[in-house]
Protein backbone atom coordinates (compact mmCIF):
# COMPACT_ATOMS: atom_id res chain seq x y z
CA UNK A 1 0.00 0.00 0.00
CA UNK A 2 1.34 3.14 -1.05
CA UNK A 3 1.55 5.80 2.06
CA UNK A 4 -1.76 8.20 2.32
CA UNK A 5 -1.32 11.46 3.14
CA UNK A 6 -4.02 12.70 5.75
CA UNK A 7 -5.84 15.83 6.08
CA UNK A 8 -7.54 16.37 9.51
CA UNK A 9 -10.37 18.67 9.85
CA UNK A 10 -11.36 19.31 13.43
CA UNK A 11 -14.25 22.25 14.19
CA UNK A 12 -14.42 23.51 17.42
CA UNK A 13 -18.20 23.03 19.12
CA UNK A 14 -19.87 22.02 15.76
CA UNK A 15 -22.89 19.56 16.79
CA UNK A 16 -23.86 16.35 15.57
CA UNK A 17 -27.41 17.62 13.75
CA UNK A 18 -25.55 20.94 13.02
CA UNK A 19 -24.55 19.27 9.48
CA UNK A 20 -26.70 18.44 6.06
CA UNK A 21 -25.54 14.93 6.12
CA UNK A 22 -26.94 14.36 9.44
CA UNK A 23 -30.19 15.34 8.41
CA UNK A 24 -30.13 19.04 9.05
CA UNK A 25 -32.44 20.56 6.08
CA UNK A 26 -31.74 24.13 7.18
CA UNK A 27 -27.92 24.42 7.09
CA UNK A 28 -26.08 24.90 3.83
CA UNK A 29 -22.84 22.58 3.94
CA UNK A 30 -23.09 20.88 0.87
CA UNK A 31 -19.07 20.06 0.76
CA UNK A 32 -19.47 18.61 4.53
CA UNK A 33 -22.60 16.42 2.84
CA UNK A 34 -20.02 15.79 -0.32
CA UNK A 35 -17.77 14.03 1.82
CA UNK A 36 -20.32 12.09 3.13
CA UNK A 37 -21.49 10.69 0.00
CA UNK A 38 -17.71 10.28 -1.21
CA UNK A 39 -16.52 8.05 2.15
CA UNK A 40 -17.87 6.62 5.38
CA UNK A 41 -20.55 8.93 7.85
CA UNK A 42 -19.99 7.50 11.46
CA UNK A 43 -23.77 8.17 13.23
CA UNK A 44 -22.38 7.28 16.91
CA UNK A 45 -18.47 9.00 17.33
CA UNK A 46 -18.27 10.14 20.91
CA UNK A 47 -15.81 12.45 22.84
CA UNK A 48 -15.24 14.17 25.91
CA UNK A 49 -17.76 17.35 26.27
CA UNK A 50 -15.48 19.50 26.39
CA UNK A 51 -12.72 20.63 23.65
CA UNK A 52 -8.95 19.84 25.26
CA UNK A 53 -9.91 16.68 27.18
CA UNK A 54 -11.20 15.65 23.44
CA UNK A 55 -7.79 17.36 21.66
CA UNK A 56 -6.02 15.45 24.09
CA UNK A 57 -8.08 11.60 23.64
CA UNK A 58 -7.33 12.40 19.70
CA UNK A 59 -3.78 13.48 20.21
CA UNK A 60 -2.98 10.67 22.27
CA UNK A 61 -4.98 7.36 22.06
CA UNK A 62 -5.78 7.71 25.88
CA UNK A 63 -7.96 9.05 28.39
CA UNK A 64 -7.53 12.75 29.06
CA UNK A 65 -6.53 12.05 32.26
CA UNK A 66 -4.09 9.92 31.53
CA UNK A 67 -2.26 12.86 30.18
CA UNK A 68 -3.10 15.02 32.35
CA UNK A 69 -5.64 17.20 30.98
CA UNK A 70 -9.04 17.58 33.50
CA UNK A 71 -11.40 20.12 31.51
CA UNK A 72 -10.34 22.80 29.36
CA UNK A 73 -7.23 24.51 29.62
CA UNK A 74 -7.58 28.43 30.52
CA UNK A 75 -5.34 31.48 29.53
CA UNK A 76 -4.06 31.11 33.51
CA UNK A 77 -2.93 27.74 33.58
CA UNK A 78 0.14 25.69 33.04
CA UNK A 79 -1.50 22.24 32.17
CA UNK A 80 -0.59 20.41 28.35
CA UNK A 81 -0.39 16.83 27.00
CA UNK A 82 1.66 15.07 28.81
CA UNK A 83 5.05 15.02 27.05
CA UNK A 84 5.99 11.59 28.02
CA UNK A 85 2.68 10.17 25.75
CA UNK A 86 3.69 9.50 22.43
CA UNK A 87 0.88 12.01 19.48
CA UNK A 88 -0.56 10.99 16.44
CA UNK A 89 1.93 14.11 15.24
CA UNK A 90 4.92 11.96 16.36
CA UNK A 91 3.77 8.69 14.70
CA UNK A 92 3.33 10.38 11.50
CA UNK A 93 6.63 11.91 11.79
CA UNK A 94 8.25 8.88 13.20
CA UNK A 95 6.88 7.56 9.65
CA UNK A 96 8.79 9.57 7.72
CA UNK A 97 5.60 12.36 6.93
CA UNK A 98 5.87 16.09 6.74
CA UNK A 99 3.44 17.04 9.62
CA UNK A 100 1.64 20.47 10.42
CA UNK A 101 -0.84 21.91 12.54
CA UNK A 102 -2.40 25.24 11.36
CA UNK A 103 -5.03 26.14 13.60
CA UNK A 104 -6.12 25.54 17.41
CA UNK A 105 -4.01 23.82 19.13
CA UNK A 106 -5.25 24.18 23.22
CA UNK A 107 -3.15 21.68 25.04
CA UNK A 108 -1.03 23.86 26.71
CA UNK A 109 1.32 26.98 26.21
CA UNK A 110 4.55 26.11 28.10
CA UNK A 111 7.62 25.20 25.55
CA UNK A 112 7.26 21.78 26.55
CA UNK A 113 3.67 21.16 25.41
CA UNK A 114 4.81 23.21 22.19
CA UNK A 115 3.36 21.61 18.54
CA UNK A 116 6.51 22.22 17.26
CA UNK A 117 7.90 19.75 20.54
CA UNK A 118 4.92 17.51 19.72
CA UNK A 119 5.51 15.83 16.19
CA UNK A 120 4.98 18.91 13.85
CA UNK A 121 7.53 20.16 11.58
CA UNK A 122 5.08 23.16 10.96
CA UNK A 123 2.84 25.36 13.34
CA UNK A 124 0.57 27.96 12.28
CA UNK A 125 -2.02 29.56 14.47
CA UNK A 126 -2.51 29.75 18.35
CA UNK A 127 -2.02 27.90 21.73
CA UNK A 128 -4.56 28.76 23.61
CA UNK A 129 -8.88 28.27 22.95
CA UNK A 130 -9.74 31.74 21.83
CA UNK A 131 -9.24 33.85 19.23
CA UNK A 132 -11.02 36.49 16.94
CA UNK A 133 -13.08 35.51 14.07
CA UNK A 134 -11.89 38.12 12.01
CA UNK A 135 -8.38 40.33 12.53
CA UNK A 136 -7.08 37.46 14.45
CA UNK A 137 -3.61 37.24 16.69
CA UNK A 138 -1.81 34.23 15.12
CA UNK A 139 1.84 32.91 15.87
CA UNK A 140 3.65 32.89 12.25
CA UNK A 141 6.92 31.97 12.23
CA UNK A 142 7.15 31.85 15.69
CA UNK A 143 5.85 35.39 15.98
CA UNK A 144 2.50 36.11 17.22
CA UNK A 145 0.91 39.16 15.52
CA UNK A 146 -2.40 40.19 14.18
CA UNK A 147 -3.72 39.28 10.55
CA UNK A 148 -6.31 41.38 8.66
CA UNK A 149 -9.30 38.46 7.39
CA UNK A 150 -11.62 36.19 8.46
CA UNK A 151 -10.17 33.86 10.53
CA UNK A 152 -11.14 30.14 8.87
CA UNK A 153 -10.20 31.53 5.25
CA UNK A 154 -7.02 32.64 6.53
CA UNK A 155 -5.96 29.26 8.14
CA UNK A 156 -7.26 27.81 4.88
CA UNK A 157 -5.11 29.55 2.78
CA UNK A 158 -2.10 28.77 4.88
CA UNK A 159 -3.56 25.03 4.44
CA UNK A 160 -3.71 24.88 0.69
CA UNK A 161 -0.19 26.36 0.71
CA UNK A 162 1.04 23.81 3.09
CA UNK A 163 -0.48 21.27 0.57
CA UNK A 164 1.08 22.62 -2.27
CA UNK A 165 4.47 22.57 -0.90
CA UNK A 166 4.34 19.17 0.24
CA UNK A 167 1.97 17.45 -2.88
CA UNK A 168 5.37 15.31 -3.77
CA UNK A 169 5.39 14.03 -0.65
CA UNK A 170 3.77 12.24 1.89
CA UNK A 171 2.20 14.62 4.74
CA UNK A 172 -0.15 14.98 7.75
CA UNK A 173 -1.98 18.44 8.16
CA UNK A 174 -4.11 19.04 10.92
CA UNK A 175 -6.20 22.24 10.39
CA UNK A 176 -8.11 22.89 13.41
CA UNK A 177 -10.92 25.85 12.87
CA UNK A 178 -11.53 28.01 15.48
CA UNK A 179 -15.30 27.96 14.21
CA UNK A 180 -17.95 27.53 14.88
CA UNK A 181 -17.15 28.79 18.73
CA UNK A 182 -18.76 31.53 20.06
CA UNK A 183 -18.32 34.15 19.24
CA UNK A 184 -20.13 32.85 16.09
CA UNK A 185 -19.87 36.17 14.19
CA UNK A 186 -18.69 38.28 12.23
CA UNK A 187 -18.72 36.06 9.22
CA UNK A 188 -17.98 36.81 5.66
CA UNK A 189 -21.36 38.06 3.92
CA UNK A 190 -21.56 34.94 1.14
CA UNK A 191 -22.25 32.59 4.72
CA UNK A 192 -24.82 34.34 5.99
CA UNK A 193 -26.11 34.75 2.93
CA UNK A 194 -27.94 31.59 3.24
CA UNK A 195 -30.17 32.03 6.17
CA UNK A 196 -30.80 35.96 5.85
CA UNK A 197 -35.00 36.02 6.09
CA UNK A 198 -35.45 32.29 6.77
CA UNK A 199 -37.26 31.10 9.46
CA UNK A 200 -35.26 28.28 10.76
CA UNK A 201 -36.29 25.14 12.85
CA UNK A 202 -35.30 25.72 17.08
CA UNK A 203 -36.03 23.93 19.99
CA UNK A 204 -38.90 25.72 22.59
CA UNK A 205 -37.38 27.31 25.65
CA UNK A 206 -40.18 28.25 27.92
CA UNK A 207 -38.57 31.64 28.95
CA UNK A 208 -36.09 32.54 26.28
CA UNK A 209 -37.61 34.43 23.36
CA UNK A 210 -37.51 32.50 19.86
CA UNK A 211 -36.39 35.44 17.81
CA UNK A 212 -33.34 35.37 19.80
CA UNK A 213 -33.10 31.91 19.07
CA UNK A 214 -33.41 32.39 15.16
CA UNK A 215 -30.41 35.13 16.20
CA UNK A 216 -28.07 32.10 17.76
CA UNK A 217 -28.89 29.67 14.76
CA UNK A 218 -28.51 32.00 11.92
CA UNK A 219 -25.13 33.24 13.46
CA UNK A 220 -24.04 29.11 14.46
CA UNK A 221 -25.26 28.05 10.83
CA UNK A 222 -23.22 30.86 9.32
CA UNK A 223 -19.68 30.12 11.04
CA UNK A 224 -20.17 26.30 10.32
CA UNK A 225 -21.04 27.45 5.92
CA UNK A 226 -17.94 29.48 6.62
CA UNK A 227 -15.84 26.49 7.27
CA UNK A 228 -17.97 24.40 4.92
CA UNK A 229 -17.22 26.98 1.81
CA UNK A 230 -13.17 26.52 2.78
CA UNK A 231 -13.16 22.82 3.08
CA UNK A 232 -14.53 23.12 -0.64
CA UNK A 233 -11.91 25.24 -1.53
CA UNK A 234 -9.80 22.43 -0.05
CA UNK A 235 -11.80 19.35 -2.09
CA UNK A 236 -10.92 21.51 -4.77
CA UNK A 237 -7.30 21.55 -4.58
CA UNK A 238 -6.95 18.00 -4.35
CA UNK A 239 -8.33 17.37 -7.06
CA UNK A 240 -6.54 19.91 -8.78
CA UNK A 241 -3.04 18.49 -7.49
CA UNK A 242 -4.56 14.39 -8.21
CA UNK A 243 -4.25 14.02 -4.82
CA UNK A 244 -7.23 13.24 -3.96
CA UNK A 245 -7.29 8.99 -4.10
CA UNK A 246 -4.35 8.63 -1.74
CA UNK A 247 -5.55 11.37 1.01
CA UNK A 248 -7.14 10.19 3.98
CA UNK A 249 -9.51 13.12 4.80
CA UNK A 250 -10.91 13.06 8.30
CA UNK A 251 -14.02 15.99 9.11
CA UNK A 252 -15.36 15.95 13.22
CA UNK A 253 -16.30 17.91 15.65
CA UNK A 254 -14.01 18.09 18.86
CA UNK A 255 -17.05 18.27 21.34
CA UNK A 256 -20.99 18.27 21.18
CA UNK A 257 -23.00 21.21 21.28
CA UNK A 258 -26.71 22.42 22.42
CA UNK A 259 -28.40 25.79 21.65
CA UNK A 260 -31.49 25.55 23.69
CA UNK A 261 -31.85 21.76 23.74
CA UNK A 262 -32.85 20.91 27.12
CA UNK A 263 -32.91 24.36 28.02
CA UNK A 264 -29.44 24.78 27.80
CA UNK A 265 -26.57 26.38 25.93
CA UNK A 266 -22.89 25.01 24.80
CA UNK A 267 -21.51 21.79 25.79
CA UNK A 268 -20.49 19.23 28.80
CA UNK A 269 -20.18 22.59 30.80
CA UNK A 270 -23.54 23.71 29.30
CA UNK A 271 -25.53 26.74 31.54
CA UNK A 272 -28.87 27.05 31.41
CA UNK A 273 -30.01 29.27 27.99
CA UNK A 274 -30.02 33.08 29.13
CA UNK A 275 -28.58 32.84 32.49
CA UNK A 276 -25.41 31.83 34.17
CA UNK A 277 -26.89 28.69 35.91
CA UNK A 278 -24.74 25.92 35.20
CA UNK A 279 -25.77 22.00 34.12
CA UNK A 280 -22.94 19.84 33.71
CA UNK A 281 -24.12 16.94 31.27
CA UNK A 282 -23.13 13.80 29.56
CA UNK A 283 -25.76 14.46 27.35
CA UNK A 284 -25.63 12.45 23.89
CA UNK A 285 -25.42 16.06 22.48
CA UNK A 286 -22.77 16.70 24.25
CA UNK A 287 -20.67 14.05 23.42
CA UNK A 288 -21.58 13.33 20.25
CA UNK A 289 -19.98 14.51 17.27
CA UNK A 290 -19.57 14.65 13.56
CA UNK A 291 -17.40 12.31 12.16
CA UNK A 292 -16.86 11.52 8.00
CA UNK A 293 -13.62 9.82 6.95
CA UNK A 294 -13.24 9.94 3.24
CA UNK A 295 -10.22 7.58 1.62
CA UNK A 296 -11.01 6.56 -2.09
CA UNK A 297 -8.44 3.84 -2.09
CA UNK A 298 -10.35 1.89 0.75
CA UNK A 299 -13.84 3.14 1.36
CA UNK A 300 -16.54 2.66 -0.28
CA UNK A 301 -18.10 6.02 -1.13
CA UNK A 302 -21.90 6.74 0.64
CA UNK A 303 -21.32 3.82 3.31
CA UNK A 304 -22.00 4.58 6.84
CA UNK A 305 -21.10 3.12 10.57
CA UNK A 306 -23.14 2.49 13.24
CA UNK A 307 -20.93 1.25 15.58
CA UNK A 308 -19.47 3.11 18.58
CA UNK A 309 -16.31 4.79 17.99
CA UNK A 310 -14.46 7.58 20.28
CA UNK A 311 -11.54 9.41 19.45
CA UNK A 312 -9.40 7.54 21.31
CA UNK A 313 -9.60 5.10 18.03
CA UNK A 314 -7.72 7.18 16.24
CA UNK A 315 -3.62 6.44 17.01
CA UNK A 316 -4.41 3.08 16.94
CA UNK A 317 -6.18 3.05 13.63
CA UNK A 318 -3.46 5.37 12.09
CA UNK A 319 -0.70 3.05 13.16
CA UNK A 320 -2.27 0.11 11.77
CA UNK A 321 -2.28 2.05 8.46
CA UNK A 322 1.14 3.30 8.81
CA UNK A 323 2.20 -0.49 9.75
CA UNK A 324 0.66 -1.56 6.17
CA UNK A 325 2.49 0.76 4.80
CA UNK A 326 5.84 -0.37 5.64
CA UNK A 327 6.61 2.89 7.62
CA UNK A 328 8.12 2.25 11.27
CA UNK A 329 5.83 2.63 14.19
CA UNK A 330 5.64 3.08 17.51
CA UNK A 331 5.68 -0.33 19.21
CA UNK A 332 4.22 -1.35 23.00
CA UNK A 333 2.85 2.09 23.77
CA UNK A 334 -0.55 1.56 25.86
CA UNK A 335 -3.11 2.84 24.62
CA UNK A 336 -7.14 2.75 25.37
CA UNK A 337 -8.56 2.81 22.01
CA UNK A 338 -9.29 0.43 19.15
CA UNK A 339 -8.46 0.48 15.59
CA UNK A 340 -11.02 1.45 13.31
CA UNK A 341 -9.22 -0.16 10.41
CA UNK A 342 -11.53 -3.08 9.60
CA UNK A 343 -14.91 -0.47 10.08
CA UNK A 344 -13.17 1.33 6.87
CA UNK A 345 -12.92 -1.52 5.05
CA UNK A 346 -16.24 -3.05 6.04
CA UNK A 347 -14.59 -5.67 7.65
CA UNK A 348 -17.23 -8.47 10.47
CA UNK A 349 -15.09 -7.32 14.02
CA UNK A 350 -16.17 -8.02 17.06
CA UNK A 351 -16.92 -4.24 18.26
CA UNK A 352 -17.22 -2.39 21.98
CA UNK A 353 -20.64 -2.60 23.34
CA UNK A 354 -20.25 0.40 25.48
CA UNK A 355 -18.53 3.85 25.86
CA UNK A 356 -16.89 5.13 29.13
CA UNK A 357 -16.10 8.59 29.57
CA UNK A 358 -14.85 11.17 32.68
CA UNK A 359 -15.14 14.96 33.33
CA UNK A 360 -14.07 16.66 36.77
CA UNK A 361 -15.22 19.96 35.44
CA UNK A 362 -13.82 23.00 37.32
CA UNK A 363 -14.12 26.10 35.20
CA UNK A 364 -17.90 27.69 35.97
CA UNK A 365 -18.88 25.16 38.61
CA UNK A 366 -17.43 22.46 39.92
CA UNK A 367 -18.87 18.51 38.74
CA UNK A 368 -17.11 15.53 38.65
CA UNK A 369 -19.04 12.85 36.42
CA UNK A 370 -18.88 9.41 35.22
CA UNK A 371 -20.48 7.59 32.56
CA UNK A 372 -21.04 4.44 31.00
CA UNK A 373 -23.42 4.63 27.54
CA UNK A 374 -24.50 0.88 26.30
CA UNK A 375 -26.67 0.94 22.71
CA UNK A 376 -29.67 1.37 24.85
CA UNK A 377 -28.95 2.63 28.34
CA UNK A 378 -26.74 5.47 29.82
CA UNK A 379 -25.67 6.03 33.62
CA UNK A 380 -23.94 9.11 34.68
CA UNK A 381 -23.09 9.43 37.98
CA UNK A 382 -21.92 12.65 39.69
CA UNK A 383 -19.84 12.77 42.71
CA UNK A 384 -19.94 16.40 43.28
CA UNK A 385 -21.33 18.10 46.10
CA UNK A 386 -25.23 18.07 45.02
CA UNK A 387 -25.00 16.27 41.96
CA UNK A 388 -27.59 14.22 40.58
CA UNK A 389 -26.98 10.84 39.17
CA UNK A 390 -28.47 9.64 36.11
CA UNK A 391 -30.51 6.67 34.20
CA UNK A 392 -31.75 7.29 30.80
CA UNK A 393 -33.54 3.96 29.01
CA UNK A 394 -32.42 5.77 25.16
CA UNK A 395 -34.45 2.85 23.32
CA UNK A 396 -37.69 4.85 24.97
CA UNK A 397 -36.20 7.63 25.21
CA UNK A 398 -33.35 9.00 22.87
CA UNK A 399 -33.87 12.62 23.68
CA UNK A 400 -32.53 11.61 27.75
CA UNK A 401 -35.83 13.42 29.36
CA UNK A 402 -36.75 10.82 31.71
CA UNK A 403 -34.37 10.63 35.03
CA UNK A 404 -34.90 6.92 36.13
CA UNK A 405 -32.30 6.84 38.63
CA UNK A 406 -33.04 5.18 41.43
CA UNK A 407 -36.70 4.04 40.02
CA UNK A 408 -37.15 0.13 41.37
CA UNK A 409 -38.56 -0.46 37.69
CA UNK A 410 -34.82 -0.25 36.46
CA UNK A 411 -32.80 -1.37 39.79
CA UNK A 412 -31.08 -4.10 38.02
CA UNK A 413 -29.84 -2.77 34.70
CA UNK A 414 -28.29 0.61 37.32
CA UNK A 415 -26.82 -1.86 39.29
CA UNK A 416 -25.41 -3.84 36.61
CA UNK A 417 -24.18 -0.27 35.06
CA UNK A 418 -22.36 0.39 37.82
CA UNK A 419 -20.58 -2.41 38.67
CA UNK A 420 -19.23 -2.15 34.77
CA UNK A 421 -18.28 1.57 35.58
CA UNK A 422 -16.56 0.91 38.54
CA UNK A 423 -14.15 -2.14 36.32
CA UNK A 424 -13.98 0.49 33.84
CA UNK A 425 -12.76 3.03 36.61
CA UNK A 426 -10.07 1.01 38.18
CA UNK A 427 -9.00 -0.23 34.77
CA UNK A 428 -8.48 3.20 33.33
CA UNK A 429 -6.90 5.00 36.89
CA UNK A 430 -9.88 7.43 37.34
CA UNK A 431 -8.22 9.92 39.63
CA UNK A 432 -11.04 10.17 41.76
CA UNK A 433 -10.57 6.48 42.93
CA UNK A 434 -7.18 7.33 44.20
CA UNK A 435 -8.77 10.02 46.48
CA UNK A 436 -11.14 7.71 48.61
Amino acid sequence: MERPNLIFVLTDDQAQWALGAYGNEDIHTPNMDRLAKEGMLFTRAFTSPVCSPSRAMIMAGLYAHQVGIDDWISPQESEGLDPEKPTLAEAFKKAGYTTALIGKWHLGKEERYHPLNRGFDYFMGFLGGGNRPKDPTLIINGKEQQVEGYLTDILTEDAMRFIRGNRKRPFALFLHTRAPHMPYTPVPEEDMAHYEGKKLRVPKVEGFPEERLQKEYREYYASISSIDRNLGRILDLLEELDLEENTILVFMGDNGYMIGHHGLETKGNAWFIGTRRRRPNMFDLSILVPLIIRWPKVIKPGTKCDEMVCSIDFLPTFLDVLKETGCEVFEGIKLEGMSMLPLLRRERVKWREEICMLYDMHHGAEAHMRMIRTDRWKLVLHYEKGGKNELYDLKSDPGEERNLFGEESAAKIQKELAERLTRWRHEVGDPKLAQR
